[in-house]
C-alpha cells in the first residue's frame, strides 16, 4: 500500500512514517499514486482535499485533536475515517493489516 503522510509535524509525521515501514507500506509523496493519504484535520482546506481524493477514489485518515470534533466530523462527511491524535497510530496499524 502507497501511502502518503499529509502532515507538518516532523515528529508525529516521523511516528507514521515507522508504522507504515511496519506494516509493510510504502511511503509516496503524491496524492494521485497513493493508495492511502493521512492528513491534518487542521490544515487549510484539509476538508476540501479529502473531498477531492475521496473522489478519486484514495481512502483517507484523517486526524486531528480530540476537542476539534466539529473538523473530525466535517472530515468524516467528506469520506474519510477521521480520529482524534490519540487514535490514528492504531487506525493506520488496521488499515495498512486489511490491505494486505
Amino acid at each position: 500500500m502507497k501511502v502518503l503522510l499529509a502532515t507538518r509535524d516532523l515528529i508525529f509525521r516521523s511516528k507514521l512514517g515507522a508504522v507504515v515501514r511496519e506494516g509493510g507500506g510504502e511511503m509516496t509523496r503524491e496524492d494521485e499514486s497513493s493508495d492511502l493519504v493521512v492528513l491534518d484535520v487542521e490544515a487549510p482546506g484539509a476538508v476540501e482535499r479529502i473531498r477531492g481524493l475521496v473522489l478519486q477514489g484514495v481512502a483517507v485518515l484523517a486526524f486531528g485533536p480530540h476537542v476539534r470534533a466539529e473538523l473530525l466530523r466535517a472530515a468524516r462527511e467528506a469520506g474519510a475515517t477521521a480520529v482524534p491524535n490519540s487514535q490514528v497510530e492504531q487506525q493506520l496499524r488496521q488499515l495498512l493489516a486489511t490491505s494486505t
